[in-house]
């Protein structure tokens, strides 16, 4: 199936507060009805931002990401500069395979890329002992979901976060585990060609580099 993208990303030291939710949802939903706002018992004093699932050219050409950002910055709201405030990615199983078979598959083999480039794309994720709080939660039925990144409402980590996502779900998808075992960092990120994601890269010292040192604060 078609590759879809459900984002839920927490803001957090503006307030719980119904008119900044709903000014959010009135930028987000002017066309169509794109995003919802969750309450999140983890975050101190915001809440949480849902899209519902799009593909990535809707992301990035459609979707006003930007003016939503805005608004929550002039009201007051933060997302990397917090520790409570993570952005999780929603993929689609379907997208995966034809039948169960392929796409648990391709997911040990997402699983895999992750663990095997942990050091360079960590974000610094949310850990806990519950079984949602792992770098790639499997819980959900219809979706995969990935816990790696810090919040952020700079619009192009943002998109480079997304288009990430979408690279590691192509590996996993092209390539054997005995393929990714042989595939260097470097070699993965030479087919990057999306200036978000090379730009998110260069600020972390990621791109094209054998060894990476620890990864930089935005």
């Amino acid at each position: 199936g078609k590759r879809y993208f459900g984002v839920e990303l927490e803001v957090d030291d503006g307030g719980k507060d119904n008119d900044n939710a709903y000014r959010l949802k009135s930028i987000g939903n002017a066309q169509l009805e794109t995003i919802y706002i969750k309450s999140d018992g983890s975050l101190d004093d915001g809440f949480e931002i849902v899209s519902h699932p799009m593909t990535l050219d809707y992301h990035t050409e459609e979707m006003n990401w930007k003016d939503i950002f805005r608004e929550a910055v002039s009201m007051g709201y933060r997302s990397h500069q917090t520790s409570t405030c993570g952005l999780h990615v929603h993929v689609n199983r379907n997208a995966f395979g034809d039948n169960q078979t392929e796409q648990e598959n391709v997911i040990s083999r997402i699983l895999f890329f992750v663990e095997k480039h942990w050091k360079q794309i960590l974000e610094k994720a949310k850990s806990g002992c519950n079984g949602r709080y792992v770098a790639v939660n499997l819980n959900n039925y219809h979706t995969i979901e990935f816990r790696l990144f810090r919040g952020t409402l700079k619009y192009n980590t943002f998109i480079a976060t997304l288009q990430m996502v979408n690279h590691i779900c192509d590996v996993a998808i092209s390539f054997s585990e005995e393929g990714i075992d042989a595939m260097s960092w470097s070699e993965f990120v030479s087919s990057i060609e999306e200036p978000e994601l090379i730009q998110y890269l260069k600020e972390r010292r990621l791109y094209v580099n054998e060894t990476v040192a620890e990864s930089e604060e935005m």
